[in-house]
């Protein structure tokens, strides 16, 4: 059995029993760095194998060679397992090899993210990845485009790196073309792990922001509100209209 497990932010207490049980199942367990020393405290007695970044087709060939040899083996995902997750490449490889897999969902940094700044995903929302590694910047700009323009809330991943330094700025002039510079917006860092900490600030603050891998950005639609402290996107209930 091959299973491609999401392991939320990496610690037990945001693991769903299925990815705990997953992974307490399994012999061999495969991930990236960085992740596999998030788990390797709970399973000491696991066989652990790491890649470095940009590793994942190396890791995802390993983990489905060892199930095709008889072994219990799981890969483990920061946040969900197919949400900018190995799921779909694991299930590409492994039906080359007649391996069953099973994927294991695990809590994402847009929905934990989202309950450390309040209620921001209450409606409709587009979760996009400014990271252009796989996919072209002139198709997330153009995602980015519809998205604010048909007033998504827009959760962002991978919002800069040492080398994507204006990329958030971008995506945040994009999102100005739509709605307005005191749009509230919210930084989620480090989520569920030291340092986690939650930020709101307008659109036209958020241009110029200190984030990075591990930050997660929310910008708020035009009906989204800044109460008692925290971001909330109204659903549209009549409470919710009155107050407004």
């Amino acid at each position: 059995m091959l299973r491609v497990v999401g392991i939320g932010p990496g610690g037990a207490d945001q693991m769903t029993p299925r990815a705990l049980a997953a992974l307490r199942e399994s012999s061999v367990i495969v991930g990236y760095s960085a992740y596999v020393e998030l788990v390797r405290p709970l399973y000491p007695e696991k066989e652990f194998v790491a890649t470095a970044m940009r590793g994942e087709e190396e890791r995802c060939r390993i983990a489905v060679e060892r199930a095709a040899a008889g072994e219990e083996v799981s890969v483990i995902c920061s946040g969900d397992a197919g949400v900018y997750g190995m799921a779909g490449l694991v299930l590409t490889l492994a039906a080359r090899e007649r391996v069953d897999v099973e994927v294991v969902p695990g809590m994402t940094a847009a929905c934990t993210g989202a309950a450390l700044l309040g209620a921001p995903l209450t409606h409709d929302f587009a979760v996009i990845s400014l990271s252009d590694l796989l996919t072209p910047w002139e198709r997330i700009e153009q995602r980015l485009r519809c998205a604010a323009e048909a007033d998504f809330v827009l959760c962002l991943y991978n919002p800069m790196s040492c080398r994507r330094t204006g990329y958030l700025r971008r995506a945040c002039e994009i999102a100005m073309q739509f709605r307005s510079p005191e749009t509230p917006c919210g930084l989620a860092h480090n989520i569920g792990r030291d340092g986690e900490s939650g930020e709101i600030l307008t659109l036209e603050m958020l241009r110029d922001a200190n984030v990075d891998m591990f930050t997660t950005v929310f910008i708020g639609n035009s009906q989204t509100r800044v109460i008692g402290g925290r971001m909330v996107t109204p659903r549209g209930y009549r409470a919710e209209r009155e107050e407004a």
